[in-house]
C-alpha cells in the first residue's frame, strides 16, 4: 500500500509551512527573555518616534544653558631649559700648561685658577721694563733743572734788554748794545723751549716705560686662566703639558642657579605676556617649577615669526639641567569664557570656527568663538554672550535662521 509515502508527504508539507510561513512566530517562541525585552523596547521607541513626527515638522536638537565664568587665562608654550650663563674660557697667550687638570662636573668659584701656564722669561721681561721705568724717572730732575736754568737765563736777558733800552733813550748806550741784549733774550727763549722739549721727552719716556711694565705684568697675569664666575665645568681643563696658543680652550663653564626656561611666543599671543608675570613649567620628568618672566624679545624670529621669552627659575640644588624639554604656562589677565563640549564646535560656510546657538523664537544663530584653554572636562571658549544656549547635538544639521525644537539637558560638564 502507498499509505506511508502519503503520510510522509503530508508531514513534509506541514513542516515546510511552519518554516516558511510561520518563521517569525517560531523565532519569537525560541528567543530568550532578554531579546524579547529588547524587541519590546524597540517597539516603544518606534512608537515614540511616530508620536514625535506626528507634531510640528521641526528639527529637534539638544542644547545646554551656558553662563560665562572668569578663568585665569594662561599662555601655553613649549620650550627648554638653558644655563643662565655659559662661556668657553680660552688662553690669551702661548705657553705650556703646568697645572693638574680639573675634571668635568667639578664646581669652581669665581676667580679660581683653572689652567696655569709656564711663565718662561716673562718675569725677566717685567724686571727689564721696571728698570727702564726707574731710569726714565731718574731723568726727570735733570730735565727740570735744565728748564729752571734756561728760564733764569731768559729773565736775566730780559732785564739786560730793558736796561739797554732805557739807557739808549737817555743817550747813554749804543744801538749795538741793545741789539746784543735782544739777541741774548732770543737765545734764552730758545734755551727754554729746548729744556721744555727735553722735559716732555723725559715724561714720554716714563709713560712708555710704564706701558711696558703694564704689558709685562698683563702677560704674566695671562698665565693664570681663571673662572669668570662660579659654576660647573662642562669639560676637563687643559691637560698638564699641553701647549696652549691664543684662543685655545682651557675649559667650559656653565651656571645653573638660577636657570632659564626659554620658549617662543607666537605673534598672536605676544601682547598677553608681560615682564614680571608669574610662570610655571612642567619638565618631561614630571618635575614642576615656577619663576618670573625676565625677558621678552622685541624682535621676531625671521623664520618662525615668534618672540623669545625667558623665565628665571631658582635652582639651588642644581636638579634642573641645561636642555630639558618643558611645557610652559605664563599667567595672563583673566577672561570671561564658556565651558562647552569640544564636539559642539562647528564651521560656517566661510570656514569660521564657532558654535550654533538657540536664539529668540528658537531660531538658530552662528557665533564665532576664540579657543582659550583645553581641559579634560571640555574646552573653554570666548566671544559668546554672558548667557548662551549652545547646541551640542544636531548643530551640523541646521543653519542660521532655522527654527528648531530644542531639548535642554546635561552634558556631564
Amino acid at each position: 500500500m502507498r499509505i506511508v509515502p502519503i503520510i510522509t508527504a503530508i508531514l513534509v508539507s506541514v513542516l515546510l509551512y511552519f518554516l516558511v510561513i510561520e518563521r517569525d512566530s517560531i523565532n519569537a517562541m525560541a528567543a530568550p527573555p532578554s531579546e524579547i525585552e529588547d524587541a519590546t523596547a524597540r517597539d516603544d521607541t518606534a512608537a515614540a518616534l511616530a508620536e514625535q513626527t506626528s507634531g510640528p515638522d521641526l528639527m529637534r536638537v539638544q542644547a545646554i544653558h551656558s553662563e560665562a565664568r572668569v578663568i585665569d587665562s594662561a599662555v601655553i608654550l613649549r620650550g627648554q631649559t638653558e644655563a643662565d650663563r655659559q662661556v668657553d674660557v680660552r688662553a690669551e697667550t702661548s705657553s705650556q700648561v703646568v697645572s693638574e687638570p680639573l675634571r668635568k662636573g667639578a664646581f669652581v668659584e669665581a676667580g679660581q685658577v683653572m689652567c696655569e701656564l709656564d711663565p718662561g722669561t716673562r718675569q725677566a721681561s717685567l724686571e727689564e721694563a721696571e728698570a727702564r721705568l726707574t731710569e726714565a724717572r731718574a731723568r726727570v730732575p735733570e730735565a727740570e733743572a735744565r728748564l729752571h736754568e734756561a728760564r733764569a737765563r731768559l729773565e736775566e736777558a730780559e732785564i739786560n734788554a730793558n736796561a739797554a733800552n732805557k739807557l739808549i733813550e737817555g743817550g747813554f748806550a749804543s744801538e749795538t748794545r741793545v741789539a746784543s741784549t735782544q739777541a741774548a733774550v732770543s737765545a734764552a727763549e730758545a734755551s727754554v723751549q729746548s729744556a721744555k722739549s727735553g722735559l716732555q721727552s723725559t715724561q714720554a719716556g716714563i709713560q712708555s716705560a710704564e706701558a711696558a711694565v703694564a704689558a709685562a705684568r698683563r702677560e704674566i697675569d695671562r698665565l693664570y686662566i681663571k673662572a669668570p664666575f662660579g659654576g660647573l665645568l662642562e669639560s676637563d681643563t687643559a691637560e698638564l703639558g699641553s701647549l696652549l696658543q691664543p684662543g685655545s680652550l682651557c675649559a667650559t663653564i656653565i651656571r645653573l642657579d638660577p636657570i632659564k626656561v626659554v620658549g617662543f611666543v607666537p605673534e598672536t599671543e605676544v601682547n598677553r605676556v608681560k615682564i614680571g608675570a608669574m610662570a610655571g613649567a612642567r619638565l618631561t620628568t614630571g618635575q614642576e617649577v615656577a619663576g618670573q618672566v625676565v625677558f621678552l624679545s622685541r624682535s621676531a624670529d625671521p623664520t618662525t615669526r615668534t618672540f623669545r621669552v625667558e623665565i628665571n627659575v631658582p635652582n639651588p640644588d642644581l636638579s634642573l639641567r641645561d636642555g630639558q624639554t618643558a611645557e610652559i604656562a605664563i599667567s595672563s589677565e583673566g577672561a570671561d569664557a564658556h565651558l562647552i563640549p569640544q564636539s559642539a564646535l562647528t564651521l560656517n560656510d566661510e570656514g569660521t570656527l564657532g558654535v550654533r546657538l538657540v536664539g529668540d523664537g528658537n531660531k538658530v544663530t552662528f557665533a564665532p568663538v576664540e579657543l582659550l584653554r583645553d581641559s579634560v572636562d571640555g574646552i573653554w571658549v570666548g566671544g559668546l554672550p554672558a548667557k548662551a544656549d549652545v547646541i551640542v547635538i544636531g548643530q551640523e544639521y541646521v543653519v542660521d535662521g532655522v527654527t528648531v525644537d530644542p531639548v535642554f539637558g546635561e552634558t556631564g560638564l
